[in-house]
C-alpha cells in the first residue's frame, strides 16, 4: 500500500463538506467489495442473500430475506428476486414448493471462500484505523443522518 498522507491540515478539515467525504468514502469502499465479490463469481445483493442464508439451513423464506435486505443501497425488491434466481440457476440454493430458499453444499462452500477473502477486504478497509476511531465515525455518521431526518439501518 501507498503511504497515505490526509488531504488538509486539520483546521482546514473541519470546513470540509462531510456530503463530498461520506460519499467519496462510500463510493471507494463499496467498489473494493464489489471487485472482490465479482472475483469471487458474486454481486454485492448476491453476498448479501447468501449471508441470509448461511445461519438457517432449514432455509428462510425468500419474502422474508427480501425484505431483510431491501433498503440496502436502495437495491429494491426487484434486484433482489433476481439475484435469488441467479443463485438458484447456480446450484447455490435450492427453493422448496412454499418459496423457502437454503444454501446448497455449493453455496457454503462458495460462502466459506468468500468469508475468508471478506475478513482480508475488511482489515485493508480498516488498515490504520482503531476500533474507537471506526466507532466514532460511525456514530458521527448515524447522529449526521438522524439531525436531517434520515433513515438508515443495518443490522
Amino acid at each position: 500500500m501507498t503511504t497515505f498522507t490526509y488531504s488538509h491540515a486539520d483546521a482546514d478539515l473541519a470546513n470540509q463538506s462531510i456530503g463530498y467525504w461520506s460519499s467519496a468514502a462510500g463510493s471507494a469502499v463499496v467498489h473494493h467489495i464489489r471487485t472482490m465479490l465479482a472475483e469471487m463469481g458474486l454481486t454485492q445483493p448476491q453476498w448479501w442473500i447468501v449471508n441470509q442464508l448461511v445461519d438457517a439451513p432449514e432455509g428462510r423464506s425468500r419474502d422474508e430475506v427480501v425484505a431483510v435486505l431491501r433498503g440496502y443501497l436502495d437495491t429494491g425488491d426487484g434486484a433482489l428476486l433476481h439475484d435469488v434466481s441467479a443463485l438458484h440457476d447456480r446450484g447455490l440454493i435450492t427453493e422448496d414448493a412454499a418459496g423457502r430458499i437454503a444454501l446448497t453444499e455449493e453455496g457454503r462452500a462458495l460462502w466459506s471462500r468468500t468469508a475468508g477473502r471478506q475478513q482480508k477486504v475488511r482489515a485493508e478497509i480498516h488498515e490504520g484505523i482503531t476500533d474507537e476511531e471506526y466507532i466514532g465515525a460511525l456514530k458521527v455518521l448515524q447522529r449526521m443522518i438522524h439531525n436531517v431526518g434520515g433513515a438508515a439501518w443495518h443490522h
